[in-house]
């Protein structure tokens, strides 16, 4: 059996997990879709850069993280039936996407949420050289969003099912509750929250695109991460936040309900009530660190043997 991923390049978290699958699992890899018994196509719309013959020829695994709305209009779906033509076994992240992804098709379905490195995703225990490398007053309250928040090229509409709206509304309630509040954000596409944290006068601080090392210093930084997602496949940041004992809250989206306690489970109606469990948290994360985190994985491709 030889697994060939498709490639996104895109600096994306697939492309992180992609690049981790080839450096742990190449004695069952390869780079070369010719070579390939399985294909897998880690994000759904990379099904048309591989070419078709291909896809017919092979065993053919493909990734679905989440649906939106948009996703069951009439030309979406007409798509989604071009692609289940060639998918042989379907991979989701989370229960939720299970559920709506058997409304559609009656392939196999597997669940399996995604790994991650317990190496690079680790607690610092003193934080105040961390904060004082990234000009973080100790004293400051700090929240992290590490994500992208608006729709399109304009740089200006929200993504709404990723939240930044909600997120915002936390934070106008955070400001009057704590001192010295500081935003730390991450990611592609932050313009919405920025401009709404800089009417409100919210201290912030902004890093575009950074890697895992950096990534896992500014959790390291923080006090609480909140994920106010309407939608999500993951995120990946809960199982980061896991691993590196970050405190978070989330709403039920996701992987949510499946890693979190469900006191730190939260709605727009109750989010003050919310209470970080780092340590449930870990317990839940650990298990899909590598290397056991592939073992799973393996397992699904091993059906095709």
């Amino acid at each position: 059996m030889k697994v060939y991923l498709t490639n996104l390049n895109e600096s994306w978290i697939v492309d992180r997990l992609r690049k981790e699958w080839y450096e742990y699992n190449s004695h069952i890899s390869t780079e070369n879709i010719k070579e390939a018994t399985v294909v897998w196509i880690i994000a759904p719309w990379l099904w048309r850069k591989a070419r078709k013959n291909y896809l017919k020829n092979k065993k053919v695994i493909c990734s679905i993280y989440h649906f939106e709305k948009s996703d069951f209009e009439q030309k979406n779906l007409q798509e989604f039936y071009k692609r289940d033509n060639y998918v042989d076994l379907y991979h989701v992240i989370s229960l939720k996407t299970k559920e709506e992804l058997q409304k559609l098709t009656n392939k196999e379905i597997v669940y399996i949420p995604f790994w991650s490195d317990q190496n690079a995703w680790f607690e610092i225990q003193d934080k105040k050289p961390i904060r004082e490398k990234y000009n973080i007053p100790n004293d400051s309250y700090v929240v992290g969003s590490f994500q992208r928040d608006t729709e399109g090229k304009d740089l200006k509409s929200p993504k709404l099912i990723k939240g930044p709206d909600r997120f915002i509304e936390i934070i106008k309630t955070k400001q009057a509750q704590v001192e010295n509040l500081l935003i730390l954000l991450t990611g592609k596409r932050r313009q919405y929250v920025i401009n709404e944290l800089k009417k409100l006068n919210i201290d912030f601080k902004y890093f575009e695109m950074v890697e895992p090392k950096q990534l896992n210093e500014l959790y390291n930084c923080l006090d609480l991460y909140i994920v106010a997602s309407r939608k999500e496949g993951g995120p990946q940041a809960i199982v980061e936040c896991g691993l590196s004992k970050t405190p978070i809250i989330s709403t039920d989206v996701g992987i949510a309900s499946e890693f979190l306690h469900r006191e730190s489970i939260f709605t727009m109606e109750n989010f003050k009530e919310a209470i970080p469990n780092t340590e449930f948290a870990y317990e839940k994360s650990i298990q899909y660190g590598i290397p056991q985190g592939f073992s799973k994985y393996i397992k699904m491709m091993e059906i095709f043997k």
